[in-house]
């Protein structure tokens, strides 16, 4: 087959997959009294890798087997897989699958390990959304764990400081994360809960290197993680920021985690480690309380469906607006006679353009608990309303902000990590979970080594001042006593024919519908290999201001993303006003080729579950690698 054309990589032609011979996969079974073993037996082995190096050898396509490598961002397995932001997470996960858990054990312990070796992005003081297929019934459940605003929270509360609203204690939502991955192991779990904290508590405790990403994100903060004395005593022992390739602990984190390994998610909700974050959080001006924790409830619910260009997305409901924004962006794209535009420069003024119309109207979401948003929820999902926005986009120019009828200020969330699992039933999770900036609040419990999420940012709050888009504040995000704020958080798994096709997601604040977006299209429509997919530069916008951001950067292994001067050209020929940017946005895909299925191919999913070869990618973008199985 003749190379497909990217039009962000300059013309350079990206090859979709070929196919391979397939070897005879076979499934690993294990009791489950060896949980323990295997996942203690990861963390040593991590403990080893350090910086998650990966195996010196890669094989090639002509000999690929389950775990072969082209990349050490792309892995291919017949049996299951996991792409983390970081290799070591992404091989803790592999661990638990290897001692025979669900795609939900592997989530877990993976997600645990983040919230220690990437803890600017996640961690235990943050929220998450979890979406779980079960591939025999094929049901799909959501996993509502996004923080809450404490009870003593009001519409007002930083009207005197507005920096108080995203940094310091008092930014900080009631934490969801534990609660919510509790939850779904409840449900799905086939290791003992103990187990998949093995991992986490020898990093923290023995120490892991800081990865170049870190310590990027480290030296962005610098004032800040130096003035608060948490974040000093573990990333800056001596006063000095801890650098690439250094060795880092945490032990009050790794004694949280071990209580909670050994007495459940209770002794955080309200117990004693709850009682000490309380404490520190309280004394560094923050509202939180153990009544905050003990009433903390993750909302749990059917997975939002969504069709668009011949294929199923299963996603979070509101407060996510990441499920019904991809709909939207997607089904206008879709209603073209053709989608051999998007393989042209056309297909990114298209995007663009769909996505300020999208960023306009999902502003009317909210915390369904609070407000009644599911007109707005039917009318993004409907094809009439894409075909109406459809009609609206002109192929020769780009328009001002008025144009798209916005009505309110824009959400402008930041951060997160997201990982993607599925095993060898099928079963598939898609986890994205933040504790939204670069180190939350910019404060560390002391006591208890978590970091504080900033998630009260993310509510609109009443202003007499102008936001930076003249616009009014969202009333729907208004800030509520145990209300949730909105969230761009994108975590989705993609289906065809109602089989496995793709689990998909991303970190980058409001930058993650794009992205998801733009790799889905990559993949399924245009035919890129899902590294390309992944790793083809993109293109973002915020509508407020009405700039096209395009990534133009170096990653941490060397490797170049840039976009092409002839897309830029045609950009400007329509009016759009263009901006380089570092990578706006890190995305983790898994893929399932439908074509033939794995020989030999078994697991315990149900005669009808289909099992083809499985690719993993992590995102050179944050220098991530995944693990197969």
């Amino acid at each position: 087959m003749a190379a497909l054309q990217s039009p962000l990589l300059g013309g350079v032609g990206v090859s979709p997959d070929a196919s391979s011979p397939r070897r005879r996969v076979r499934r690993p079974c294990a009791a489950l009294g060896v949980a323990v073993a295997l996942l203690a037996l990861a963390g040593v082995l991590l403990l080893l890798l350090g910086s998650g190096a990966e195996p010196a050898a890669d094989r090639g396509r002509s000999s690929r087997v389950s775990g072969a490598r082209e990349s050490r961002h792309e892995v291919e397995s017949g049996a299951a897989a996991v792409a983390a932001d970081d290799g070591r997470c992404s091989e803790v996960g592999a661990a638990a699958l290897r001692a025979g858990g669900h795609a939900v054990d592997a989530a877990v312990a993976a997600a645990l390990c983040l919230g220690v070796v990437h803890p600017m992005s996640s961690g235990l003081g943050g929220g998450a959304f979890i979406v779980v297929r079960d591939a025999a019934s094929g049901d799909a459940v959501a996993f509502d764990a996004r923080e809450t605003a404490p009870a003593a929270a009001t519409p007002i509360m930083y009207a005197a400081d507005p920096t108080s609203k995203f940094k310091g204690a008092l930014a900080m939502g009631v934490p969801g994360e534990l609660a919510g991955l509790h939850a779904a192991w409840s449900r799905y779990g086939r290791l003992p809960w103990k187990s998949l904290f093995a991992p986490a508590i020898a990093l923290a405790r023995d120490g892991y290197t800081i990865v170049s990403y870190v310590a990027n994100a480290l030296k962005d903060e610098e004032v800040d993680v130096l003035a608060d004395p948490g974040l000093r005593a573990v990333f800056a022992p001596g006063g000095r920021l801890l650098r690439d390739g250094e060795l880092c602990r945490n032990p009050a984190l790794a004694d949280v985690l071990e209580a909670l390994a050994e007495d459940g998610i209770a002794a955080f909700y309200g117990g004693a480690v709850g009682e000490r974050l309380v404490e520190d959080v309280r004394r560094a001006g923050g509202i939180l309380t153990v009544e905050d924790l003990k009433g903390y409830k993750v909302g749990v619910s059917k997975a939002m469906e969504a069709d668009a260009m011949g294929f199923t997305f299963l996603g979070m409901p509101p407060p996510s607006s990441g499920t019904v924004g991809l709909a939207l962006v997607l089904n206008v794209l879709g209603g073209y006679k053709s989608t051999e535009f998007l393989r042209g420069f056309l297909g990114v003024h298209r995007l663009i353009e769909a996505v300020k119309h999208m960023l306009a109207v999902r502003m009317d979401l909210g915390d369904p608990g609070f407000v009644n948003v599911a007109g707005n929820v039917s009318e993004m999902m409907s094809p009439e309303f894409a075909d109406k926005i459809r009609r609206r986009i002109a192929d020769n120019t780009t328009f001002p902000p008025a144009y798209y009828l916005a009505k309110w200020s824009q959400l402008r969330d930041n951060g997160t990590s997201h990982l993607c699992v599925v095993d060898g039933d099928r079963n598939a999770v898609a986890m994205t979970t933040t504790v939204n900036y670069y180190f939350g609040a910019h404060v560390l419990s002391p006591s208890t080594g978590i970091v504080l999420n900033n998630e009260m940012d993310d509510f609109s709050v009443p202003s007499s001042n102008p936001t930076p888009d003249q616009l009014p504040p969202a009333p729907a995000n208004f800030i509520a006593p145990g209300k949730r704020p909105l969230s761009s958080m994108t975590p989705a798994i993609i289906l065809k024919d109602r089989q496995l096709a793709g689990v998909v997601g991303a970190s980058g604040g409001t930058n993650i519908i794009t992205a998801v977006t733009q790799v889905f299209l990559n993949h399924f429509v245009v035919g890129m290999s899902p590294l390309a997919a992944v790793q083809s530069p993109r293109v973002y916008h915020k509508l407020v201001p009405n700039v096209v951001r395009y990534e133009d950067a170096t990653m941490a292994d060397g490797e170049v993303i840039e976009f092409s001067t002839e897309a830029m050209e045609f950009l400007r020929r329509r009016g759009h006003v263009l901006e380089s940017t570092s990578p706006g946005a890190v995305c983790q895909l898994i893929v399932q080729d439908l074509l033939a299925p794995v020989s030999g191919g078994g697991g315990g999913g149900g005669e009808n579950v289909f099992r083809g070869m499985l690719t993993a990618v992590s995102d050179p973008r944050k220098d991530g690698s995944p693990a197969g199985v």
